[in-house]
């Protein structure tokens, strides 16, 4: 008898079908070959005949070369760090396409001479801010931390209260952060008090910088006091701020999150800040302030290895400067008109034979934004079994789970995608 594997098509025979061909130039003839070879491994374990590897590899062949997927946050996080915090805009993304092949990132068209790295960007965030003296762009705010610590105090001490020594998500903590740039960390304070006569009797001539770091991603209540950045700047050295989460300007919405305008100007020489959060743009970490600070972190061998490609630079100033961003859409939604969204949308889907509900929901800020804010909002409530199907449906869904049932809050979900998740749900097998 003759073993039926032996009828599974070579992978050279397969390969040459002109779907797989056109695949490969397409997706790269590696991701092509692993698709026919999943194929194959179904052919010689029975599953599928052996003239079906072809159609079962182009099933199998993914929607682009790389292998993260495009997701609908449905979980009602804004910035939502596990989904890549902010999404970008449609001009940023349009901004990032368009210099993806050669650009003028450092060289100027109209002289034929090279130019100031992202002086675009970098007029944009000084336009955005005009109490900062002069602005620089770093890969994250980490960077952004790091940078400053080394300049003002590689071999001196960082002034810093005990309640600010944060850890800043995956087992990184502000300790080792500044740490490994080879500042002495001087505590102040208690984890729930810290005076202006702490950081007074600590400021002496080893002190580099009193650090300011903003607890964005948790709250302490109670018996509790700090120092504002304001009383800091008559201590003799320069105070940096860490706000963290990347608002430039007051949001009325969230009263006890910092911004870059007002920390500058009540005296603060130094703001660090995130692009990917509240500005809602690339992953980036802004540095504003002092121009003499500024440009001693600028001129860091550090600042080198921290610098931002030309997508990232192309995104920020396109978020900068173009239309509101979707994560400030998201914030200043309105509840009630995420209740009528989701009552047509759970109508739709019990009209389909679907166990769906319209439910009120409290959406949040996240991404170390805004810790305890709560906001207003609307989900479509399904049988928590749908929540698997959902993550690995195309598109995917990620929603959240609440009392046993499946919340998809519609906070987090731009209007125009609403059919799309109707579409998936009922391509779960709502």
């Amino acid at each position: 008898m003759v073993d039926p594997r032996r009828h599974v098509p070579r992978t050279d025979a397969v390969l040459a079908d002109p779907r797989l061909v056109a695949a490969g130039g397409r997706l790269g003839r590696s991701v092509v070959k692993d698709a026919v070879a999943w194929a194959q491994r179904r052919a010689r374990s029975g599953e599928i005949g052996p003239e079906e590897v072809a159609d079962a590899a182009v099933a199998a062949l993914p929607p682009q070369a790389a292998s993260l997927r495009a997701v609908i946050n449905a979980t009602g996080v804004l910035v939502h760090t596990n989904l890549g915090r902010a999404p970008l805009s449609a001009a940023a993304i349009e901004a990032m396409v368009a210099v993806a092949g050669p650009a003028d990132v450092e060289f100027d068209l109209a002289t034929g001479a090279r130019a100031r790295r992202g002086r675009g960007a970098l007029d944009a965030l000084a336009r955005a801010v005009p109490a900062a003296e002069d602005v620089h762009v770093v890969n994250n705010n980490a960077a952004a931390l790091v940078l400053v610590a080394t300049v003002l105090a590689a071999g001196r001490e960082i002034v810093i209260s005990r309640g600010e020594l944060v850890e800043i998500g995956d087992g990184f903590r502000i300790p080792d952060l500044l740490g490994s740039t080879g500042a002495r960390l001087r505590e102040v304070g208690t984890t729930n008090r810290t005076s202006y006569q702490d950081y007074a009797k600590a400021v002496g001539p080893e002190t580099g910088c009193v650090l300011k770091v903003h607890p964005s991603n948790f709250r302490i209540e109670g018996f509790t006091g700090s120092v504002e950045v304001g009383e800091l700047t008559g201590l003799g050295v320069p105070v940096v701020a860490d706000i963290g989460s990347g608002l430039l300007v007051r949001e009325p919405l969230l009263p006890a999150e910092p911004d870059a305008t007002t920390v500058l100007a009540a005296g603060a020489d130094l703001v660090t800040a995130s692009g990917d959060k509240l500005l809602g743009g690339p992953q980036a970490g802004l540095l504003l302030g002092r121009r003499d600070l500024v440009e001693q972190c600028r001129r860091h061998p550090l600042a080198r290895a921290l610098r931002v490609d030309k997508l990232t630079l192309a995104a920020l100033e396109a978020t900068l400067r173009g239309p509101a961003v979707p994560v400030r859409r998201a914030l200043r939604a309105d509840p009630a008109a995420l209740g009528d969204r989701a009552a047509v949308l759970a109508g739709r889907l019990v009209d389909a034979g679907v166990d769906a509900r319209a439910v009120p929901s409290q959406a949040a800020v996240g991404g170390g934004g805004a810790p305890g804010v709560t906001l207003p909002s609307a989900a479509v409530s399904l049988p928590e079994r749908l929540a698997a199907p959902l993550r690995t449906g195309e598109p995917p869904v990620v929603g959240r789970i609440e009392g046993g049932r499946l919340l998809l809050d519609l906070r987090t979900v731009p209007g125009e995608r609403d059919e799309d998740v109707v579409r998936a749900i009922l391509g779960a097998g709502g």
